[in-house]
């Protein structure tokens, strides 16, 4: 989300326009995922300019930080007396992306170092809801990989109550691991790719009700690149 055009030398690079971020606020998005393979498409600077351009809608980014131990902080939702700290991270390699820490960055956190801070957390905050947002998974495989299933139960064991993904393009299972939901990918959402399974895809609706959390998977087609249920 920036007007700078200065893009990366790989395969496929994207932009957005800044005005744009105003219409997701307006939406009911209310934060976003920076950790993964393509907020830094235009480069350090349009990924500063990402985040700063969600931050003057009112969207919260997730993942982005100016030091490696910033990237890896949650951030948190406070409802009454409910809070959830959502975790987010990119468990995959970026291609021409260096992490540098004492520079703008996305959190590039390997799934066994996630799993260290949100032990962390869980041991400081007992009683927070820990929901890990992952960019992860193989593009066009509706079967969640067995890295997808190892990790999935390292941060579960670590304290996670949930876990949502992306990256894959298409919907992958949601299911119950050691009684805890995990969404391994919802798809794509506003997106406009052609492929037919590509256009199925879901939401994950996640309702934290005292200490208990009940999940749920929501259908979406996308028509003309838009969602609709």
């Amino acid at each position: 989300v920036t007007e700078g055009v200065t893009p990366v030398n790989k395969h496929f690079v994207f932009r957005g326009e800044p005005q744009w971020a105003k219409g997701l606020r307006e939406a009911g998005i209310t934060h976003a995922a920076m950790a993964n393979n393509h907020t830094y498409d235009q480069g350090r600077q349009g990924l500063l300019a990402t985040y700063n351009h969600l931050k003057a809608v009112g969207i919260e980014p997730l993942g982005f930080g100016y030091s490696k131990d910033e990237r890896i902080q949650p951030a948190i939702i406070r409802k009454g007396a409910a809070e959830v700290a959502l975790f987010n991270s990119v468990l995959l390699p970026l291609e021409n992306w260096y992490d540098l820490d004492d520079r703008p960055g996305i959190c590039q956190s390997s799934a066994s170092t996630l799993a260290d801070a949100i032990r962390s957390y869980h041991a400081s905050h007992p009683s927070s809801i820990i929901i890990a947002v992952l960019h992860w998974g193989v593009e066009f495989q509706s079967v969640p990989s067995l890295q997808q299933h190892i990790d999935a139960q390292l941060l579960l064991q670590a304290g996670a109550d949930a876990i949502v993904g992306h990256h894959p393009h298409v919907a992958q299972t949601q299911k119950k691991v050691n009684g805890k939901p995990v969404f391994y990918s919802l798809g794509n959402f506003v997106f406009d790719q052609s492929l037919p399974v590509a256009n199925h895809a879901i939401m994950a609706q996640i309702t934290i009700w005292g200490d208990s959390i009940i999940a749920k998977s929501i259908p979406v087609k996308i028509l003309q690149h838009k969602p609709k249920l």
